[in-house]
Parts: C-alpha cells; sequence; structure tokens
C-alpha cells in the first residue's frame, strides 16, 4: 500500500492557526485576564504551590521535573510538587467528580497536568479546563507551530490555546544491528520478519499507550481511507476503516512472543525482553531512547534506531491547567519555565531526558540556540521519517475496546 504522510482534513492551514491564536491573546475570556499582565502573573504566582500531576514511570523523567522544581523555587518563588500518577485519565476522572460535586473555581486538587490525545479531548469537551493561557505565555513566541502544526492540535483537537506544547514525540523502533541488520520500513516488512522470526517480535497490550500507538501505526497503513481518521469514529467507520487492521493483526498474532497469547505490560519489558536477547526488536515514543539506554550502559552502542520510511506516528505532549486549580498563576510560571529554550534544551539533552524540543531553534537568539547544539549520539535516529498525524482522539477508546474484545487475555 503506498503511504502519504497524513494530514488531517480538519486542520487549518497553518497561517490560519497562527492568526488565531495571535486572535486568542486578545479574546476576551474574562475581565482578569484581559487586564492581567505577565508581571501581575508572576507576582501573583510567588508563594503558590503548583501540584503538577504528571506520569511517573521514568527516572529520568522525575529527575528533570526534581531539577525544575528547584529552578523555579529559587527563581519565582513558585513550589512545583510532582503528583506522581500512572495514567492522566485518572486525573481526569477525578476534576470531572470534582466538578460534579459543585467544587469552586479554586478548590481543586490538581493545578497542572501532563496531558494530550483522548485525555485533552475528554477535559476540554466537559468543561474541564482553565481558560485559553497558552498563547499569553511569553516563552510561546519561540514554538514552531509551522513546522511541527500537532503543537496546535491534538490528536485532530485543536487546543485553542487551553494547553501549553511541552515536548514532540514520534513511533521509533531500535534493534541491535548485530542481530538485526536490515530492519523493517512497514508493517507488512515487520510482518515478514515475524516469520522469520517466529516468538521474537511483540508489542505491549493496550490501553498501554505503546500498544495502542503500535495499533494505529498498523491502522493508518491498512485502512482503506486515511482521511476518515481524522474524523470522531462511529461504528460503521470503525467497521470500514478498521477491517484490515483486524486480518493483519489475525495474521501476526500467532508469531509473536508466545503465540500472541500473552503481552507484555508496557514498552520497558519490552525493551528489557531485547536487551537479555528474547526479543529482536523494541518500540518507543521517544526517538532518543536507545540513545538514552546507550549512555546508560544498559545497553550496547552496536544499537540503531529507525522510523518507518513513509513515515510514523508523531504528536505533541502538553500541560493544561483545570477549571478549578487553585494556583492558576503559579501552573502559568511553571508551564512558561518548561517552554523556556534553557529546560527545553536540559529536556532534549541525551544525558538528561532526550525528550525533542516544541521549539524553533533556528529562532533563537544565538545563545539560546547554542544550548542545543550537541555531536550526533549512537542509537539516535540516522534519518527521520515524515509524522503522521494521530487518528481523532475518538478512536482510542475504540480501538482498544475491539482490541481487548478480540485479543484480551
Amino acid at each position: 500500500m503506498t503511504m502519504k504522510p497524513f494530514v488531517p482534513t480538519r486542520l487549518a492551514s497553518n497561517r490560519r492557526q497562527v492568526l488565531a491564536l495571535l486572535a486568542l491573546t486578545t479574546a476576551p475570556w474574562s475581565l482578569q485576564a484581559q487586564n492581567a499582565t505577565w508581571a501581575d502573573t508572576l507576582r501573583a504566582a510567588r508563594g503558590q504551590t503548583v501540584y503538577f500531576n504528571a506520569w511517573a514511570g521514568s527516572e529520568r523523567i522525575n529527575a528533570y521535573l526534581q531539577w525544575a522544581a528547584s529552578e523555579l523555587q529559587r527563581d519565582f518563588g513558585v513550589k512545583l510538587q510532582h503528583v506522581k500518577i500512572s495514567d492522566a485519565a485518572d486525573v481526569v476522572k477525578r476534576v470531572r467528580a470534582e466538578k460534579q460535586a459543585g467544587r469552586k473555581d479554586t478548590e481543586g486538587t490538581v493545578d497542572l497536568v501532563w496531558i494530550n490525545g483522548e485525555n485533552f479531548a475528554a477535559m476540554k469537551q466537559g468543561g474541564l479546563l482553565s481558560a485559553p493561557f497558552a498563547p499569553t505565555l511569553p516563552n510561546f513566541q519561540w514554538v514552531d507551530t509551522v513546522g511541527k502544526p500537532t503543537t496546535l492540535v491534538d490528536f485532530s483537537v485543536p487546543t485553542e490555546g487551553l494547553e501549553a506544547p511541552w515536548g514532540m514525540a514520534q513511533l521509533t523502533f531500535f534493534a541491535d544491528a548485530k542481530r538485526l541488520p536490515k530492519p523493517p520500513q512497514n508493517m507488512a516488512e515487520l510482518l515478514a520478519l515475524a516469520r522469520q522470526q517466529s516468538g521474537r517480535i511483540t508489542y505491549p497490550s493496550p490501553p498501554e499507550f505503546h500498544g495502542t500507538t503500535f495499533i494505529k501505526q498498523a491502522l493508518i497503513e491498512h485502512a482503506p481511507d486515511v482521511k476518515a481518521l481524522a474524523q470522531p469514529v462511529t461504528p460503521a467507520t470503525l467497521e470500514a476503516q478498521a477491517a484490515p487492521l483486524w486480518r493483519f493483526l489475525d495474521s501476526l498474532h500467532p508469531l509473536l512472543w508466545r503465540g500472541g497469547k500473552q503481552f507484555p505490560q508496557n514498552s520497558a519489558a519490552v525493551r528489557q525482553m531485547m536487551a537479555d536477547g528474547e526479543l529482536v526488536m523494541a518500540l518507543t515514543f521517544n526517538p532518543n531512547e536507545a540513545a538514552n539506554e546507550i549512555a546508560a550502559k544498559r545497553l550496547p552502542a552496536s544499537v540503531q534506531s529507525w522510523q518507518f520510511a513513509k513515515g510514523t506516528i508523531g504528536n505533541t505532549h502538553f500541560v493544561a491547567i483545570p477549571y478549578n486549580a487553585p494556583s492558576k498563576a503559579g501552573a502559568q510560571v511553571v508551564a512558561n519555565f518548561l517552554l523556556s529554550p534553557a529546560a527545553q534544551a536540559r529536556k532534549a539533552d541525551i544525558d538528561v531526558w532526550g525528550d525533542p524540543t516544541v521549539l524553533d531553534v533556528a529562532r533563537l537568539p544565538v545563545a539560546e540556540r547554542a544550548r542545543f547544539q550537541s555531536a550526533s549520539r549512537p542509537g539516535q535516529v540516522a534519518v527521520t521519517a515524515p509524522v503522521l498525524s494521530e487518528p481523532h482522539a475518538s478512536w482510542v477508546d475504540a480501538l482498544e475496546k475491539e482490541w481487548v474484545r478480540r485479543y484480551g487475555v
């Protein structure tokens, strides 16, 4: 099947998006938002504690947030408290319950949440988010909204300033080149490899997001009408567009680790099984993960990363402020700091986290641009493939439920 980079039909032109965001900076959200200046926000934020609900499944990410907390306390008098979570969906449920219980606009338990995709869509649809704030952040001026349009559109849902971009992600595979010198370049070649290396390939069980992303990648490569995936899912479109996906998985699963009767819990387990020689390849949503692991001496320098030649799914992850956040000013200061060149460069550093930046580095002042200059490291993607846009957020739940019905154990 010939694939072209997938661009959602609902996605406005970059120019219209930028104009819309500029309009947001003068939109009449509220009298307070109209009159406030960034200096006012900084004054209001000083002394506040920001409860940042963020995934805690990575020691590197946790350490990065500890560094950010020390910087924020020193420079802005804001205390950042990392509330460690395993799934942002739990935060959505909590904020929804607080709204249903009548919690007022400053009586919530969450000030900032790390979020994207279906969780953002649910909060936006449910009126669970604070007023648009992202375009008013001073560091938003450096965001690459043209070259990285997913900084404005989250799983085909326009962000409309309700969340601030934080980092980029793209489905990436990695393997030891000594064991896999010719990696597969699409799902058809992956199936052929599974036939040759029976029991040596697998993916995490959905709804773990790496597993769901693998399913969506296969969906995009097999759907009869890729443009239909940009629209909200219906029973009819699920049946029509996903039928070839299920046929593909029916062929693939018997060739997987343990005959497709059991799936690893997460991508970390897949990575460890690859490192142990049980699997021939692994997957990640961070293009620099293999380089991280090589730098940490957990993978050999012969490991190589790649993305499918005609593209893999990519997206942006964000931070958002719930409608009832007690420390809204502090949350904006945190979001702005996370967008700063210093914080973005540190986050992109292989030895720290390796999470790709959302900034347009070429537009930064020379001194700030220099922060991002580094030599290529073993394990990094040699040739970046095109980014395929995520299907509409509503497809996630529909695909996961159908996958569990068909293959869940």
